[in-house]
């Protein structure tokens, strides 16, 4: 079974956890990836969601194999077979560790600043992780969750070696995984789309997980859609998503970068913030998987911008959008895409908004933009952050460039994906709703 990215695991999962519900469980997922796999099992238990934070140990010459992990509250475990494997010294773990601690650290303190840990005593505990290659950050985690009090411990993940599992089964009192593969090469091998999780992410999933909690949704009114959808582009059927709060200000189709989709894990955090902010979205795979094979097609930007159009004239022909202003939002290539198809008089577009884009792929067209443009780039991306003030130069319309401090191409350092939607808000607001106030800051 392929899963088709972690919250497809986890609505999968959480079918087969329903005997919990009972038992008043608290959900912890395994920062990051296994979050937004426990935030479905969360929904369908109606549990609230918290996190565990351990850190892998990696071998220094190949980090994705586990000598061992560490937790909160001082847990260590360490995989002798492995560490003998290896030929590890004492300076080699102490090394690791010492790395991994701070990280440790850095990231408890992150998540706990604006998420208070709930209390697992006399609690059962449903531990989630994406997936278990060696076993030992479940492990810890377990561990963690027995010193915090648990009463029982549920172990839960869509996939795991099936030797892995056995060492485990020790650890949980119950052990629920989907896929038991005899042959295991990785985690993401089992998952059609398997991106980096952002810590931005992580806590916006808490913290509509614990709006939920306290009785209230993540909006004051549901949805009019939030929906996947398929949309027809010339000869080619797209699959996207559409979310249209209630009275929307303004609609935002999102254009993803090279070796992307619509299920990448940045643009859907932005996408969840401007829908909190009255925004429409609509995330779609620019490419059909046929097509992703030929990487040519990837680069393609007269390709990718025709598709942009021929979606954009789809979205103005259902029923819930005639009248809202239209914006592009675009990411590296597909910010060349968004800036490129802004200027085809087939479509009327009120503004983009470029993440970390490559606008120099968009060639001549960048001097025809009039769309009001902002591209916000990382101050440590030095390259693309270059290419963007040329572009700035060239855009004839109004155009701002924002530079985000401390941030490379992805944004993954802490606060700063939180920032590009800020950014990205503010600035859509402004425009598709120029009577509106944007949030404040």
């Amino acid at each position: 079974m392929l899963f088709d990215d972690r919250r497809d695991a986890g609505r999968q999962l959480a079918r087969r956890l329903v005997h919990l519900r009972d038992e008043d469980p608290v959900v912890v997922g395994l920062p990051r990836g296994g979050v937004p796999v426990a935030c479905e099992v969360a929904r369908v238990l109606d549990a609230p969601l918290d996190v565990i934070v351990v850190r892998k140990l990696g071998v220094p010459y190949q980090p994705e194999l586990a000598f061992g992990a560490i937790g909160e509250d001082d847990v260590r475990l360490l995989n002798d077979s492995v560490v003998a494997y290896s030929q590890l010294t004492g300076a080699d773990m102490a090394s690791v560790e010492r790395r991994e601690r701070a990280e440790l650290a850095r990231r408890a303190q992150w998540l706990r600043r604006t998420h208070p840990r709930i209390s697992l005593s006399g609690r059962t505990v449903v531990i989630v992780d994406d997936g278990i290659a060696t076993g030992a950050t479940a492990r810890a985690a377990c561990q963690v969750a027995r010193a915090h009090g648990a009463q029982r411990v549920v172990l839960a993940v869509p996939v795991a070696p099936r030797d892995t599992l056995v060492m485990l089964k020790d650890e949980a009192d119950e052990v629920v995984c989907l896929e038991l593969p005899t042959w295991f090469d990785a985690v993401g091998s089992w998952y059609r789309h398997f991106g980096q999780v952002s810590d931005a992410e992580v806590t916006e999933l808490l913290r509509r997980a614990a709006e939920v909690a306290r009785g209230a949704d993540a909006g004051d009114d549901p949805p009019l859609r939030d929906e996947d959808v398929l949309v027809r582009a010339g000869a080619a059927e797209l699959a996207g998503h559409l979310t249209i709060p209630e009275n929307p200000k303004g609609m935002v189709v999102f254009a993803h970068g090279s070796g992307s989709s619509r299920h990448s894990p940045r643009n859907r955090y932005v996408a969840e913030v401007l829908n909190r902010a009255g925004l429409a979205t609509l995330l779609f795979d620019l490419l059909t998987p046929d097509e992703e094979i030929d990487r040519a097609r990837v680069f393609d930007i007269e390709l990718l911008s025709r598709r942009l159009v021929d979606v954009t004239a789809w979205l103005t022909r259902q029923d819930d959008v005639p009248g809202l202003g239209i914006a592009f939002f675009g990411a590296s290539t597909g910010a060349a895409a968004a800036l490129t198809a802004a200027t085809d008089p087939g479509v009327e577009i009120a503004a983009v908004v470029s993440r970390g884009g490559r606008p120099d792929l968009a060639g001549p067209a960048l001097a025809a933009v009039r769309a009001p443009t902002l591209l916000i780039v990382g101050g440590h991306d030095s390259v693309v952050l270059d290419l963007n003030r040329r572009a700035a130069q060239e855009l004839s319309g109004e155009t701002t460039l924002e530079v985000v401090p401390g941030a490379t191409h992805l944004f993954a350092e802490p606060g700063t994906l939180e920032k590009v939607a800020e950014l990205a808000r503010d600035w859509l607001v402004a425009k598709l709703a120029p009577t509106s106030s944007a949030p404040e800051r």
